[in-house]
């Protein structure tokens, strides 16, 4: 094996072995979402261009939802260093904070609404989290577009039979 993050071919293989979408955590935050009757994207970009995705997003209401892994995202509860490799993993680690913190402040300027979770949370407090930040931009939202209503057609052009 060429030079490589892993220090040996079964951490590459358990490294490999992690997804970026669909984990147990975000699986289980939507299940309840969705029996909650809230609809939503999967592993989508909020803004165009971003290479950045969400793990779930509202799209018209601009809620952005992110269940960040405690080792990927460095959780203060639970992150541990490795004690091999050390040097790339700080910077790796560095890395995604940097990107975390600057996709937020992209959300933020974009008019979006940005919720984080580690994957250790509880999913019910998490998906009630996001459904309470849900309703909330529902009331922003029709606060600022009024219902429109549709012009009454005059009875005039129709003709109405019984």
């Amino acid at each position: 094996m060429e030079s490589s993050w892993a220090t040996t071919p079964a951490v590459r293989k358990a490294m490999q072995g992690n997804h970026s979408r669909d984990t147990k955590p975000e699986l289980a935050v939507r299940r309840i979402l969705h029996a909650k009757g809230l609809r939503y994207r999967v592993s989508y970009r909020p803004i165009p261009g971003l290479k950045r995705t969400a793990d779930v997003v509202f799209t018209r209401l601009k809620v952005a939802v992110f269940i960040d892994g405690c080792f990927w995202h460095g959780c203060p509860t639970h992150y541990r260093a490795p004690r091999s490799n050390t040097p790339y993993w700080e910077v790796k680690l560095q890395r995604n904070q940097s990107r975390d913190a600057e996709i937020s402040q992209k959300l933020r300027l974009a008019g979006w609404t940005e919720l984080r979770f580690w994957s250790h949370e509880d999913p019910l407090i998490v998906a009630d989290r996001i459904h309470q930040e849900i309703c909330q931009a529902k009331q922003r939202l029709a606060k600022e577009k009024p219902e429109v209503s549709t012009p009454r057609r005059s009875c005039k052009f129709f003709r109405l039979t019984p």
